[in-house]
């Protein structure tokens, strides 16, 4: 196991690099002009001092493995000085936001926690409900419970999110008046009162998007378990005398999750992407919003950024997945 992992992770060292050239040109060759933006009276070469200021005073290649340097090595050099108080800044360039004129990663690190906390939150609370529901459906096949979870499983799959968002600030800001609307970013957690506002407005924003991940991992829970109900081995294991939660929670279950794993797996950096809709609706200052606000403002060096970071998570996630294969999983072995 130990050296598949490490065969996986060198693997996925190429296959990083390559998904980065290709995200680095897409959007590098795509019209856009820092520069465009600006007042006419402006001299033109005021406006090139600008353009290489920002790091466009070089051919793409050199612009590619500069950005490629700050990304791995300049960046990690500046947390760790951070983190360290040791002075490791050297002479190295950092990417900048065309539309800030601040550095990419640190605009990146002040909205994270915003997200984090929503997808994080909303993913934990999709799979607990999710794992739940999809076997105890899949055990009492056609009952009333699996009737309802089945019929709520297909709404929350086919809703987007977006809309869902807007629904249920319809009804439990507007009509009851219950919950914000509107995501306080700003909100700082000091006592009981100000950890219950903050309560209140992650409520929406998370329930919407576990209500669609939950939607998507029951139905996968429930094909599962009803595949390995009618195996063999759990007859051979009801037959032995076992107890019926023994034979269920112990051998059906441990079976049915391996498939489970990938969408689990697959799933987080989908929620990512989904968040970026849910951002808009409930106004999370998080990665998200700044993806959509950096594609307005045609900000390419955060785009790259953000793109590639979606990237990471996908190929992280894939080895996580196959990891936990061998695990769930004592047929399989990674020789």
């Amino acid at each position: 196991m130990l050296q598949y992992t490490i065969r996986r992770t060198l693997f996925a060292i190429p296959t990083l690099l390559l998904i980065s050239l290709v995200i680095f040109l897409l959007l590098d060759l795509a019209p856009g002009d820092p520069t465009a933006q600006l007042p006419l009276t402006i001299p033109p070469d005021v406006k090139e001092k600008i353009r290489v200021s920002l790091g466009l005073g070089e051919p793409i290649h050199i612009r590619y493995l500069l950005w490629l340097n700050q990304f791995f090595v300049n960046e990690p050099l500046h947390i760790l000085s951070e983190l360290t108080a040791m002075d490791l800044s050297g002479d190295r360039q950092r990417v900048i936001s065309w539309q800030t004129r601040s550095p990419v990663v640190d605009i990146i690190v002040q909205r994270l926690p915003q997200t984090l906390w929503v997808v994080g939150l909303s993913y934990v609370v999709g799979v607990a409900i999710a794992l739940p529901i999809g076997i105890i459906s899949a055990y009492r096949q056609y009952s009333w419970f699996d009737q309802i979870g089945t019929f709520v499983s297909m709404v929350g799959f086919s809703v987007p999110t977006f809309f869902t968002g807007v629904l249920l600030i319809v009804v439990f800001s507007v009509q009851l008046n219950w919950l914000p609307s509107i995501y306080d970013t700003t909100l700082v957690v000091e006592d009981w009162n100000s950890f219950v506002r903050q309560v209140k407005q992650m409520i929406m924003p998370v329930m919407v998007l576990a209500l669609y991940n939950a939607a998507q991992i029951s139905r996968f829970m429930r094909a599962s378990m009803l595949d390995n109900l009618n195996q063999e081995y759990v007859r051979t294991a009801r037959a032995k005398g076992l107890r019926e939660r023994v034979v269920i929670l112990l051998h059906v279950l441990r079976n049915s999750l391996i498939p489970v794993v990938t969408v689990i797996a697959l799933g987080i950096p989908a929620v990512f992407a989904g968040a970026i809709i849910t951002e808009q609706v409930f106004k999370v200052n998080g990665l998200g919003q700044l993806l959509i606000i950096s594609i307005e403002a045609t900000d390419l060096p955060m785009v790259q950024t953000l793109t590639f970071i979606f990237a990471v998570l996908i190929v992280a996630f894939n080895l996580v997945a196959d990891i936990l294969y061998g695990i769930l999983d004592p047929r399989i072995r990674y020789d």
